[in-house]
């Protein structure tokens, strides 16, 4: 059992009644991509109430007042790559951003939860911190904000209290004498858990050349992440010379004692974080931090990426769920109405399976990391077992089963990703299929005719055992070379389950 009460609330208030009233035995869910791991797990036995802030439109939004930005508690990885102030004046986050997880992923997961779950490996709060972030945390009792390089307390621990809501980030952009990176050390080029990570910000003196201020942060090498402060005043005053990056780089490396674990040694991250911090100051030196920053990137969000509204209880407080009561989850999937009485303490991939009966969808690592039970919900990609059930309520939710294509073609009612598949013989054991054809079909959506590095994009949270993925990068490109699927045909109907 993952909890006995699931609410979802329309706004901020509603929020911090339920944290008041609940307090320890609750927790908040916007992404969700940690927690219900840890929840499935068992790891969290001491909760049993959940609130679900995803669709309090009040938590959500990027605002540039000024020189600052304000990044609502609801704001995504992809929020952030797709927003161009931040691509232009906060490279580092948005850098960042981009590094995690897949589009699936990244269409759920909210910086905020990064911040929060705390872990040193989180890519985002290296940048971050670098850029001298604050977190507004409110309760009943008001407001307050704090440092984000004063948030945490230790390993995955932080200063909230049990009634507090994280509900901004905010940070200054970057001056039109600052510049700033994020780099990466991970074991595969996506989804990858970071070995080290470190960002870099410098502002430069009036002659464009003297650093005058500097930030160097490093992430994945002791139990929170920090800043580098030593390494970071031996650049102060001096321009970015093969010597000056040695010498930044050489001391950032003898800043910690860094951790050891399976991902890579002690020694290792020692002599990798001289070699990250000298390649992110070269890079700046060089004025090229952006050019590897993908320019139309493959989002998988469809037209209202993934934004809506709570739907409304008939009394207008928050909808309840609570576990071992015949409450339904009411919802549309396929263009079908449903009316589901059970699963209400499932993922929403276990749900579509096992209460909605559509078993389409499959299940492979229910971790996030195979990309096979992607669907759509209010038109964004996601994991569906990244996603809890009772999120299904008042959604739109489209699955494999779903997927139509256009009638009047040789194949009747195929889409074309899965023509393409048909056509290429990109199945083998077929199991991983339904996530990349989904994945396909939302790539078309948005990019019509996508290219190879937009496809690989598209299928970077998709993992095969079987055909390589040449035959699977063709299909879709056979299939971009197709008229676009028509509308889905699927009738819309009542059902009860």
């Amino acid at each position: 059992m993952m909890w006995q009460h699931y609410y979802t609330v329309r706004n901020a208030a509603e929020a911090l009644d339920l944290l008041a009233a609940n307090r320890e035995r609750a927790r908040v869910i916007a992404g969700g991509t940690d927690l219900l791991i840890e929840l499935d797990r068992g790891v969290r036995r001491d909760i049993d109430v959940i609130i679900d802030i995803s669709r309090a439109r009040d938590l959500d939004g990027i605002t540039l007042n000024g020189d600052a930005f304000r990044l609502g508690a609801l704001v995504t990885h992809n929020d952030v790559v797709g927003d161009p102030r931040l691509v232009a004046r906060g490279l580092p986050l948005a850098q960042a951003c981009w590094e995690v997880g897949a589009p699936q992923i990244r269409n759920r997961a909210t910086v905020a939860g990064n911040v929060i779950t705390g872990s040193p490996a989180n890519d985002t709060i290296t940048p971050l911190m670098a850029l001298s972030a604050t977190v507004t945390l409110a309760s009943l009792d008001g407001e307050r904000t704090v440092p984000l390089q004063q948030f945490y307390s230790g390993l995955r621990r932080n200063i909230m209290h049990s009634d507090e809501l994280l509900t901004a980030i905010s940070f200054p952009a970057l001056a039109h004498d600052e510049r700033g990176i994020f780099l990466k050390l991970g074991l595969r080029r996506a989804q990858a858990i970071a070995v080290i990570n470190c960002a870099v910000v410098l502002a430069y003196a009036a002659d464009g050349v003297t650093v005058r201020r500097a930030a160097i942060t490093l992430g994945c090498v002791a139990p929170t992440i920090f800043n580098a402060d030593v390494a970071a005043s031996a650049l102060v005053g001096r321009p970015l010379t093969s010597e000056s990056i040695a010498d930044a780089a050489r001391l950032a490396a003898a800043a910690p004692s860094p951790i050891d674990d399976v991902r890579g040694s002690a020694d290792y991250r020692t002599d990798m974080i001289r070699v990250l911090v000298g390649r992110a100051l070269r890079t700046l030196a060089s004025g090229s931090a952006g050019a590897s920053f993908p320019r139309q990137p493959a989002m998988l969000w469809g037209a209202s990426r993934g934004k809506t509204q709570a739907p409304s209880a008939p009394g207008g407080e928050a909808i309840t769920h609570p576990v071992g009561t015949p409450t339904p989850i009411d919802t549309t999937i396929n263009g079908a109405s449903y009316s589901v009485t059970t699963g209400l303490e499932k993922t929403l991939l276990r749900w579509l399976r096992e209460d909605a009966r559509l078993p389409g969808t499959k299940e492979g690592c229910a971790e996030g990391e195979c990309g096979a039970c992607t669907v759509f919900l209010d038109g964004a990609a996601v994991m569906a077992c990244m996603v809890p059930a009772p999120r299904a309520h008042g959604a739109d939710i489209v699955t494999i089963e779903g997927l139509h294509g256009d009638t009047h073609s040789d194949r009747t009612d195929l889409h074309p990703i899965q023509a393409g598949f048909i056509e290429t013989g990109a199945v083998q054991c077929g199991y991983c299929t339904p996530g990349f054809v989904m994945a396909g079909a939302k790539l078309l959506e948005e990019q019509p005719s996508p290219s190879r590095t937009q496809i690989e994009q598209s299928i970077s949270g998709n993992l095969c055992r079987c055909t390589g993925y040449y035959a699977i990068i063709q299909a879709i490109q056979n299939a971009a070379a197709t008229p676009s699927a028509h509308a889905d045909s699927t009738q819309h109907k009542e059902t009860s389950v």
